[in-house]
């Protein structure tokens, strides 16, 4: 049963809101990327240079995404009715247009997107000279990733340059095994809306069943070696959302063929593919730039609790050690002849005084003793260890 108008432009304005989420997600996870970048130069954090490093490739697979979804908007009928953008044009270039959108997403877009993931899964599994710390493992993945994807877009593209031919030679083939456009008339203008040959979604099936099988192989060696189990989670959330959605977007693809554009099943269909990839995409996005990205800004910020904290107790333990060393020396007035005596009581009072008054001297030789050797450990007779209070003098009284 054909849309209603008003039917047909909802789907379109649902997926352009969609793809302008999916955008605003990869920008504030691409600007969150350069500020870990930033700040791990910036203020030295050599420990989390391992998890900045693949910054550029996080960026990588943002672009790919955000790609894909400019790729599904140009796709809509939404754009090539009366007044809108894609309606200037005729009805070749519209043709055209849904030749480059097969190409460009189910050719390039989609195997570079899933490539760049399965790469940065792979990334822990590698040396670290020779691996993610390298200087060229951004530009070696970049191009791995293009060489890779390049098989697949070549063969998408003669799929789409032979397909007319093909018809040609072969009346038996059905059209949909070839067609890229569905040529239409609506207020009196001929249009082109674009449909998925099934041909170039077989050959994508081909694709996503090869990646989902190295991604399960992948994802075992993985989690042999993680130990945290937030990160196993993150782990077998990667791996379900790209096996489950990958396959599911090629069976909802393939089943597009069995109506036409315009008709609600068609609309539905080619609507559920695109949301099954943009919850995978927003998916991997979170779980591969945004969480990791957070986990080492809470890792930067708890390093700069703890210089900040042994600032404090250096400062604490200096001022303990003054203290300790005047109480030694008044100790050792006492012991001479009884000049100055007068003096020594004002002095030990003052003493006495500064010792009682700040009461965080003494917490902070409790906190001290939990990360410093026993003072018990210091012999007998032996001068006490710089930063120890002196015991109060035994006085022992004498034969």
């Amino acid at each position: 049963m054909p849309l209603t108008r008003y039917s047909a432009e909802a789907f379109g304005v649902l997926t352009i809101c969609l793809v302008a989420l999916l955008i605003l997600l990869g920008l504030v996870c691409i600007a969150y990327s350069f500020y870990l970048r930033s700040r791990v130069l910036r203020q030295g954090f050599i420990q989390l240079s391992y998890f900045s490093a693949p910054c550029i490739i996080r960026i990588t697979f943002i672009l790919f995404a955000i790609w894909w979804g400019f790729g599904e908007i140009i796709r809509l009928n939404f754009l090539r009715r009366q007044g809108r953008v894609l309606n200037a044009l005729n009805l070749k270039w519209q043709e055209n247009v849904c030749k480059c959108y097969i190409v460009s997403n189910l050719g390039f877009a989609e195997p570079c997107l899933f490539l760049t993931l399965v790469f940065l899964l792979r990334a822990p599994l590698q040396n670290m000279d020779t691996g993610i710390l390298s200087r060229k493992w951004n530009g070696k993945t970049s191009g791995y990733v293009l060489l890779y994807c390049l098989p697949v877009f070549v063969l998408q593209l003669i799929l789409i340059l032979i397909g007319p031919e093909l018809h040609k030679d072969r009346r038996e083939l059905p059209s949909y095994f070839t067609r890229t456009a569905a040529p239409v008339i609506q207020n009196s203008d001929d249009i082109a809306l674009c449909t998925y040959p099934l041909l170039n979604t077989i050959l994508l099936g081909l694709f996503a069943t090869v990646l989902t099988a190295y991604l399960f192989w992948l994802g075992n060696q993985i989690l042999k070696l993680v130990i945290n189990k937030g990160l196993q989670k993150r782990v077998y959330t990667l791996i379900f959302s790209v096996s489950s959605f990958l396959p599911l977007r090629v069976l909802l693809l393939g089943l597009s063929v069995l109506s036409k554009p315009e008709q609600f099943l068609f609309e539905a269909l080619a609507f559920s593919a695109f949301l099954v990839l943009l919850c995978c995409a927003g998916v991997c996005i979170c779980m591969i730039v945004y969480f990791p990205v957070a986990d080492c800004l809470a890792l930067g910020n708890l390093h700069d609790l703890e210089a900040r904290r042994r600032v404090v107790l250096d400062d604490q333990n200096d001022t303990v050690s003054l203290i300790a060393n005047q109480s030694h020396l008044e100790g050792s007035v006492e012991i001479s002849p009884e000049r100055n005596s007068d003096a020594s009581t004002k002095r030990g009072s003052i003493s006495s005084r500064t010792f009682e008054k700040d009461g965080t001297s003494t917490g902070a030789l409790v906190e001290l003793s939990l990360f410093s050797p026993s003072r018990d450990v210091t012999p007998s007779g032996s001068p006490p260890l710089l930063g120890w209070p002196i015991r109060p003098p035994t006085h022992g009284h004498g034969p």
